[in-house]
């Protein structure tokens, strides 16, 4: 199924949205009172300092932890009814590569084309290991990596079945070459297609390299958003230092 026909199945709802969503681990909240639409072709970058809440937004987000409160529609799709259907139509780039050690590269490309039904999987699985410059590495299993090279088939095994929404934890790091470099394959996986992306960092000269829009937590509230292009490179960074020394 192409990328156009997956979007056609979502209707004309917006990638994702949160309404008055809250989450936090016994006494202590991580995130709270989080309002937030994405629409197609976005590219948001979301900073925050350790602990702000970045990555349990997008475990929300991809269905591995539930909110407190609040809801969470992807592609229209309530998150609370149809984990499923959720997961058919995102990818995902975690801190841990989410990877099988002892197979191949192609080896786990492979299981999870299947598991995901890609069609044409051999080409796919060409194509997408040509994409992170991993082809000479086919047949090395995922144990004898490096580590950045793990994390470009973690990449590749999230854009995989080409979802239309993509959601990505510092996903710069670890790469064992410059970050845009390594992640080159985006750049060619979005170009000319309205994905969506959701993009954590606490690398700013990086975040603002890739976003579109860019988002802060902090305290585990959403403090600022804005288009890029409207954005005060100086001025951001002075803000964001302020952010983060309040939420230490």
């Amino acid at each position: 199924m192409s990328i156009n026909d997956k979007k056609e199945m979502l209707t004309n709802n917006p990638p994702i949205r949160i309404e008055s969503l809250e989450k936090g681990f016994g006494e202590y909240p991580i995130l709270r009172d989080i309002d937030l639409t994405v629409e197609w072709g976005e590219l948001l970058v979301v900073f925050g300092a350790n602990g702000s809440g970045k990555t349990t937004l997008l475990k929300l987000l991809s269905t591995q932890y539930r909110p407190d409160k609040g809801e969470i529609w992807i592609g229209g799709i309530p998150r609370s009814k149809n984990t499923l259907n959720i997961r058919k139509i995102i990818g995902v780039v975690g801190h841990q590569p989410m990877l099988y050690e002892d197979l191949t590269c192609q080896e786990n490309l492979r299981f999870f084309g299947q598991m995901h039904q890609v069609t044409c999987l051999s080409q796919r699985i060409d194509h997408v290991l040509s994409g992170i410059d991993l082809e000479g590495q086919r047949y090395q299993k995922v144990r004898t990596l490096s580590h950045g090279m793990q994390k470009r088939l973690s990449i590749g095994r999230a854009i995989l079945h080409d979802p239309p929404i993509l959601l990505m934890d510092e996903p710069e790091s670890g790469l064992d070459q410059d970050p845009l470099e390594g992640m080159s394959a985006l750049v060619r996986w979005r170009s000319n297609c309205d994905r969506t992306i959701v993009m954590t960092t606490h690398n700013v000269d990086f975040g603002l390299s890739w976003a579109k829009e860019v988002a802060v937590l902090s305290e585990g509230r959403i403090v600022y958003k804005a288009h890029r292009k409207d954005i005060n490179e100086a001025a951001f960074k002075e803000s964001y230092l302020r952010w983060k020394k309040v939420a230490g």
